[in-house]
């Protein structure tokens, strides 16, 4: 996990970021696995180093848990009676760690300042679980919405898409994979900091060792967690950046500054307008990966939010 850092000269992070970059270097420290751990043993810890940055924000009319065939479902509400779009949120993690728990906050943050209902899955894990488990799984979870939307009074007609990293990537192939199929596709994707391809860039350099949260070399761990081989890295529906988007719905992009990941980024962006997709790509300065969960303490994080929330509402029309 990130590495830390006790003094930078010329830090391209915000300040607060910085904070926050810091403060989860610090718990990874003093409660980090040691070598040789369990998978379960680090993902307790990655559970625990996150908790504090869960903890407050909006309260929510309602929060439910439900299962989708031994799929664990979040639903958080805004308000109780009435018909809602709905976000389908998709935690990152890399795949392998993290879960709905983790980036409980940032779903309520959506409900709350967008108006929308933000169902988040617990997808099964790499690497136990291999591309295409997690996929699909995602995709079930719109033909589940579609089968619960008039009982649990959401807007079947109104569903959206998002995620941050590796939710942003599972965000993309799900809408893929659906139009692959045949399948209605969600009306919008919210992308942050997304992984959609393997390669590494000109930004793995400058950000990737450790300085600025995702490190170069546990992204490359993360994308062999989740392929069965490495043959898999060519299949558009695990690295979107190779795919044909035509015909996917209107994407916002949250791109993080300091992030090895922003040059995949700028370049999906790029793909995604030359496909003619609406596309709102936004780069917030002094962002690092993962930003929006320093929500707490950041004003860069909170207007980002309020960005994307407008944005929503202006697809839903509300």
């Amino acid at each position: 996990m990130p590495k830390g850092l006790d003094t930078m000269q010329n830090d391209m992070a915000d300040p607060d970021i910085r904070r926050f970059v810091d403060a989860i270097n610090a718990a990874y420290v003093e409660h980090g696995a040691p070598p040789g751990a369990s998978m379960a043993a680090r993902r307790a810890v990655a559970e625990r180093v996150r908790k504090p940055w869960r903890e407050g924000g909006p309260i929510m009319a309602t929060s439910s848990e439900m299962d989708m065939g031994g799929v664990r479902l979040r639903l958080h509400r805004p308000v109780v009676d009435a018909k809602l779009p709905v976000m389908l949120y998709i935690h990152g993690g890399g795949w392998t760690l993290f879960s709905i728990d983790t980036h409980d906050r940032l779903m309520r943050e959506y409900a709350a300042r967008a108006g929308i209902a933000v169902l988040g899955i617990d997808y099964s894990l790499s690497p136990e679980s291999k591309f295409p488990v997690a996929l699909e799984e995602c995709a079930g979870a719109l033909d589940w919405i579609a089968a619960q939307a008039e009982a649990l009074n959401l807007d079947a007609d109104r569903v959206l898409i998002g995620g941050d990293s590796a939710g942003a990537n599972l965000s993309v192939a799900t809408c893929l994979l659906q139009r692959q199929r045949g399948r209605p596709l969600p009306i919008a994707m919210l992308l942050n900091y997304g992984a959609f391809a393997p390669e590494h860039t000109p930004s793995y350099a400058r950000f990737g060792a450790g300085d600025y949260s995702l490190e170069s070399d546990e992204m490359d761990i993360f994308w062999a967690n989740y392929v069965d081989g490495p043959d898999q890295l060519a299949d558009p529906l695990v690295a979107p950046l190779r795919a044909d988007l035509t015909g996917l719905p209107p994407a916002f992009l949250a791109i993080a500054d300091c992030d090895i990941l922003s040059d995949c980024n700028d370049a999906f962006a790029s793909k995604l307008e030359e496909a003619g997709i609406p596309t709102r790509a936004v780069t917030y300065e002094g962002a690092t990966h993962s930003f929006l969960e320093a929500v707490s303490i950041a004003p860069l994080a909170s207007r980002a939010l309020d960005e994307q929330a407008a944005w929503i509402r202006d697809i839903v029309g509300a």
